[in-house]
Order: structure tokens, then C-alpha cells, then sequence
């Protein structure tokens, strides 16, 4: 139940108002509905790869996600853009974070680290949209896919920075499948999902894989997880098969990276990106700190700052509207410049340490393409799989 939200007039005649209260909708009933349903979808698809190794219980998923999280709940029962809950949360003392959106950040992570990224395979709406759509899949260039996958690792250190600040909420800002889950909202959003619909038609998952900021943290607990999706129960053949069948080229051939060197050359070639990783993260940190003002201005606080510093009369006739409202409410400039201030600080703190961290992942990311290991039959990489099964069936050990 929830009071009268709009202010009463003022009468002179004594007359007492009732204390008038409306019925709001049992919004706990849907969230535990929510989580009991995300525990069952992951359990069944996880039951589906490591278990039984079959598709067709993974597309039912997909289904009942893009019906229910998707279309019914609107797209935002999410776990993608917990992140940015969570984050605030550790942050900021006075922020309260919702049971429910912890355990949605947590429940997909834990079973991530169990049997590796069954969230991803149809129990996420974005990724079962995507994936129903998903009839072609093109290959595209072990670079390009390699420069396009450090876009999700930015977008998740900008959006963890953009949070902490309490600036914006970038991933929920720019989530491309919600306005097409709620159909309607900002058109620029609407066509970029539809043209990410479009590429998931001939490309597996362009989101998922170079977007989705997610994902990444789903990898990281994937990648040491506990059980494994495997191809077959059986011996592999090498018949390539289900390494073309892959949409997320998650699946490592033999031999692929195998070079001839010496064991000497491996190791300096190693220490050589192990040395530069720290001068990365350095140079990283100092880019980002000089950036740090730049940055801010996606802070109200500090726009408005910035609008007082142009007009510091409040009595001035001809004031913008955010203004003339701070004004009325009893703001000084120099409120306004103490926040800006300790506003300001925190970018620079949070700004050095992003920027660190995107050095660390540039370095740590040439460290890992240059260790070469020979592979003798086909791999999943874990940290890629996105537990479709689509492998399943064109593995011919398994028709055997």
C-alpha cells in the first residue's frame, strides 16, 4: 500500500483529510516468481549439457525465456545489468541493494562456476533471442574477433566506473533488446537491436560475444568451473565437424596454435609480455586520470556545477531550467561546488583504477594469444561456450 502521492490543497475550513492509500501489485509474489523460474531454466540446461548432451530441451528454454523474462517481464528482470547494483552497493554505504538483485548477479555466477555458462545458453533473453534467430553462421577473422572481444571488457569497466560515481547506469541505458522486449521505447536503441538481430541471423551472437560486459565475469567463473561441457562421452575423431558447427567459435582445433620454437624462445617471448603488462597498467592509469574531468561531465552534480559557475545570480531572469529549480529548492553555488569537488575526487580515484585494470587486460590478453599450446583433438574453450549444444548433433560419436 502506498499514501496519496499528490500534495492536498490548502483549505482555511479545518476540513481533515482521510488518509487515502491504493493497492499496489505484489511485486515480491513476481520476484521469487523470477528467481524460482532462472534456478529451474539453468538447472534444466545444465542437466541438458553435461547430463543427457542435447540441444532440443536448451531451444524449449530459449522459448520460455523470451516469453517470460523477455516479452512478459519486459527485460529487465536482469542480471546483466546487476552489475551495476552490486558495484554501487560496495561502494556506497547509504545505497541498499535488493536480496533479489544480488541473487540475480549471484545465481548465474554460481552455476557458471558449477557446470560453466548455462545462463548464457538460452536462459538469458538476450542470448535465447539471439540464438532463435541464429540460422547462418559466418565465420569471422580470429583478429577481428579477437580486437571486438576486449569491447565487453571496456564496456564493463566504464559501466562499473559510471556506477560507483553515481553518474549512469550505462548498461541500462544502452541495452538494445529491451525497447524490442517492451515494443517501444528510444528509437536509436530499437534500430540498434534490430540490427543486432539482423547480424545474429548470419553471426553467432554478436551481443553475447562482443558486447555483453556480463559475459565476461560469467567466462572468468567458466573457465575454472567444476563440471564441463564436453562434446562426446566418446573418443574424438577429429572430423572437424563440430568445430564448424560452433557459432561462438568457442571449440579449439588441434594443433591450431601449435609453433615451432624453442623452449627458450617461449619463455623469454612470455617474460617479455609479463614485463610490459605492469608498464600497460601504469600508462593506463595515468590516461584515465588525465581523462578523469572529461568524464565527470556525465555526473549531473557536476553539470550543475558547471551551470552555476555560468550563472551565479539566482536572481537572473533568463536561468535553465535544472538551475532555476536549484535555486528554488535553496541551492548556493558553493553547495554546488563542494560536491563537484568531492565528485571530482572520486573520478580520479575510480578513473586510475579502471584504467589500470584496461591495462591488465590489454596485457593480460597478449599474454594469453601468445602462450602456445599443441592440442592432439578438438576443445571447447570454456570461457567461450555459451552451452547451446548446437555441437551435439553434429558430433557423429554421439549418433553412434
Amino acid at each position: 500500500m502506498i499514501p496519496n502521492r499528490f500534495p492536498k490543497p490548502d483549505f482555511e475550513s479545518g476540513y481533515q483529510y482521510p488518509d487515502i492509500t491504493y493497492a499496489v501489485p505484489h511485486e515480491a509474489w513476481w520476484t521469487a516468481a523470477d528467481l524460482v523460474v532462472l534456478v529451474v531454466l539453468m538447472s534444466i540446461v545444465a542437466w541438458a549439457v553435461i547430463k543427457r548432451q542435447t540441444r532440443r530441451p536448451i531451444l524449449w528454454v530459449s522459448l520460455v525465456s523470451v516469453g517470460y523474462f523477455g516479452f512478459f517481464r519486459g527485460g529487465c528482470v536482469c542480471s546483466v545489468g546487476s552489475i551495476q547494483n552490486v558495484a554501487l552497493a560496495l561502494t556506497d554505504s547509504n545505497y541498499v541493494l535488493p536480496v533479489s538483485v544480488l541473487l540475480f548477479f549471484l545465481l548465474p555466477l554460481l552455476f557458471a562456476f558449477l557446470f560453466g555458462r548455462v545462463f548464457c545458453g538460452g536462459v538469458c533473453p538476450f542470448g535465447a533471442l539471439q540464438e532463435l534467430v541464429n540460422v547462418k553462421h559466418v565465420r569471422l577473422p580470429a583478429a577481428l574477433t579477437t580486437v571486438l572481444g576486449m569491447i565487453p571488457w571496456l564496456y564493463l569497466l566504464f559501466a562499473l566506473l559510471y556506477a560507483v560515481t553515481r553518474s549512469d547506469f550505462l548498461i541500462c541505458r544502452f541495452d538494445p533488446f529491451v525497447p524490442i522486449f517492451r515494443l517501444g521505447g528510444d528509437m536509436g536503441m530499437i534500430v540498434f537491436g534490430v540490427a543486432l538481430l539482423v547480424m545474429s541471423v548470419f553471426i553467432g551472437r554478436p551481443f553475447c560475444r562482443f558486447l555483453c560486459p556480463y559475459g565476461v565475469l560469467l567466462g572468468l567463473f567458466a573457465s575454472v568451473s567444476w563440471r564441463r561441457v564436453k562434446i562426446t562421452k566418446k573418443e574424438c575423431i577429429n572430423c572437424e565437424l563440430c568445430h564448424r558447427a560452433c557459432p561462438v567459435d568457442a571449440i579449439r582445433p588441434p594443433y591450431a596454435n601449435k609453433v615451432k620454437e624453442t623452449r627458450a624462445q617461449g619463455v623469454r617471448r612470455i617474460l617479455g609480455y609479463a614485463l610490459l603488462l605492469p608498464v600497460l597498467m601504469l600508462a593506463g592509469a595515468l590516461l584515465m586520470r588525465s581523462a578523469s574531468s572529461d568524464l565527470s561531465r556525465a555526473n549531473k552534480e557536476v553539470r550543475l556545477f558547471d551551470l552555476t559557475v555560468q550563472h551565479p545570480d539566482p536572481e537572473e531572469t533568463t536561468l535553465p531550467v535544472e538551475l532555476e529549480a536549484y535555486y528554488g529548492a535553496g541551492g548556493t553555488p558553493e553547495a554546488a561546488a563542494a560536491r563537484n569537488v568531492a565528485i571530482q575526487a572520486d573520478f580520479r580515484r575510480y578513473a586510475t583504477i579502471a584504467g589500470a585494470l584496461i591495462g591488465l587486460v590489454i596485457g593480460w590478453m597478449q599474454l594469453h594469444l601468445s602462450t602456445k599450446r599443441g592440442r592432439r583433438k578438438y576443445e571447447i574453450e570454456a570461457s567461450s561456450c555459451v552451452a547451446c549444444g548446437r555441437c551435439f548433433g553434429y558430433c557423429p560419436q554421439n549418433r553412434s
